[in-house]
């Protein structure tokens, strides 16, 4: 079963959610770019960030890996920092090497333990069906879904 969002509904829900306009862009079969608009010394610039998926665990954990050098690290650990107090923020961990873990699992898990909105619902709908993959063609973000009992 797969689930394809366009590259426009990823950057629309992020401004949306994050009040911020973010272009994300096709990078490869696992990768997607993402162009941020950073101020700097009285000067806006574009930073360009690819951003792959290494590995979708059998628990739905999503692996990532970013390219940059020591400024792109620096903006990545400053923003996770920013987002500790934010709801989700404990899927989220910071791992050597330029990866992050998004720990899928344990965010629905816990909507489904605190009766969040749909919560109970998510959490029901993943006992059923296991993420298998997310990869990327030119048009789209290609998340692939399992029957858990096949």
């Amino acid at each position: 079963m797969q689930f394809r969002l366009t590259y426009q509904e990823i950057s629309d829900l992020i401004a949306r959610k994050a009040g911020r306009s973010i272009p994300v862009l096709y990078g490869g079969p696992h990768t997607v770019r993402i162009g941020i608009d950073v101020n700097v010394l009285f000067k806006t610039t574009n930073i360009g960030l690819d951003l792959t998926v290494d590995q979708v665990d059998e628990n739905g954990n999503i692996y990532l890996s970013y390219n940059g050098g020591v400024g792109i690290d620096f903006m990545i650990r400053t923003a996770l920092n920013h987002a500790q107090n934010q709801p989700g923020a404990d899927m989220l961990e910071l791992l050597p090497d330029n990866r992050i873990l998004l720990n899928f699992s344990k965010g629905i898990q816990r909507a489904a333990e605190n009766g969040a909105m749909g919560g109970q619902q998510v959490g029901s709908l993943f006992d059923h069906i296991k993420l298998q993959d997310i990869s990327f063609d030119e048009q789209f973000a290609i998340i692939d879904f399992v029957p858990k009992n096949l």
